[in-house]
């Protein structure tokens, strides 16, 4: 099979006739052998019931239903498991990634020889204040601390080789990072193809404000998980290490003082007296229990169990 299109959904079903429609006919007129797989985030709409119309009528549509809403990252997981094509694409269901662009990130993965081909839209329809401006902040960032040198991070068209996105884990909310988690696999050739951006046609964004803040925490637990994931008592261990060699060196010089006073008859007070005391015996606190966080930390994530379980209701 040439490509798999993964489509995750919540409350879409004005778009989707539509979308798999003009997918369909993308598909047909370049003769590409494919499947769709429509991932229902737990929709309250009539999504489901639109997958379950078009799957029985084309073998080529498939659909996985939530029970409950999990998010985009549950469900390209879920997809990318289900996923049988050379090339995975990815796209959102709302109408704003034109399927006409499937063509072109097809070839470079297959001609070019890219593990995963991410879309950039550069020119966006979106809001400038609440879309715009954020996103090109949030771009900036992750390419100076990833060095992924992607316009887009988050753009929801993408293509992948199939062994991608089996290699990969998709959790939480770390769909915005899938360039740098492929980048942490092993899969380096990442590349860039400029896309049309289409204005949302029907309903409204399911992105709320809450990404602001969902979105710097998720990239420094994806940083963190890079470079300590497997090795946590690297990280807390020295830091552990050097805040209590502080402590004691502060606490000896105290106590050294304290000697040298007595041994020339020098008045002296106590070593509880000094402020300098309760710093030292604070950072020697700080610094063991850092250490003994990295120590657990190495228990975990040598014991963790898989963290995706999703609860599928339906597949058809």
């Amino acid at each position: 099979m040439n490509i798999s299109v993964v489509i995750p959904l919540l409350n879409e079903a004005e778009s989707l006739p539509e979308l798999i429609g003009w997918i369909v006919k993308v598909m047909n007129d370049n003769k590409f052998s494919y499947e769709i797989l429509l991932i229902d985030d737990g929709s309250s709409d009539d999504s489901w019931l639109v997958i379950e119309q078009h799957a029985a009528t084309n073998p080529q549509i498939k659909g996985i239903k939530f029970r409950r809403n999990y998010g985009k990252s549950a469900a390209l997981y879920c997809g990318f498991k289900a996923a049988g094509g050379d090339v995975v694409i990815t796209m959102d269901a709302d109408l704003q990634d034109n399927p006409e662009e499937i063509p072109g990130l097809y070839k470079m993965i297959i001609n070019d020889g890219y593990d995963l081909v991410s879309g950039w839209k550069k020119k966006r329809f979106d809001p400038v204040l609440t879309k715009n401006i954020p996103s090109k902040l949030y771009n900036r960032t992750v390419r100076s601390i990833s060095g992924i040198k992607l316009h887009d991070f988050n753009c929801g068209l993408k293509a992948y080789k199939n062994k991608v996105v089996k290699a990969i884990e998709v959790y939480g909310e770390m769909h915005r990072y899938i360039p740098v988690l492929a980048k942490w696999a092993g899969f380096k050739k990442i590349g860039e193809k400029e896309v049309k951006h289409q204005e949302r046609k029907y309903g409204v964004t399911k992105f709320g404000m809450q990404r602001f803040i969902r979105g710097p925490l998720d990239l420094l637990s994806v940083m963190f998980i890079m470079k300590y994931g497997k090795r946590p008592l690297h990280l807390f261990g020295s830091l552990g290490f050097i805040m209590f060699l502080v402590g004691f060196v502060l606490a000896a010089y105290l106590g050294i003082n304290k000697l040298l006073a007595i041994s020339h008859h020098f008045p002296a007070k106590l070593v509880t007296d000094s402020p300098y005391f309760y710093i030292a015996l604070t950072t020697m606190i700080l610094g063991t229990q850092l250490f003994l966080t990295g120590f657990l930390g190495e228990l975990v994530s040598r014991s963790a169990a898989d963290r995706n379980t999703y609860q599928i209701e339906k597949e058809v």
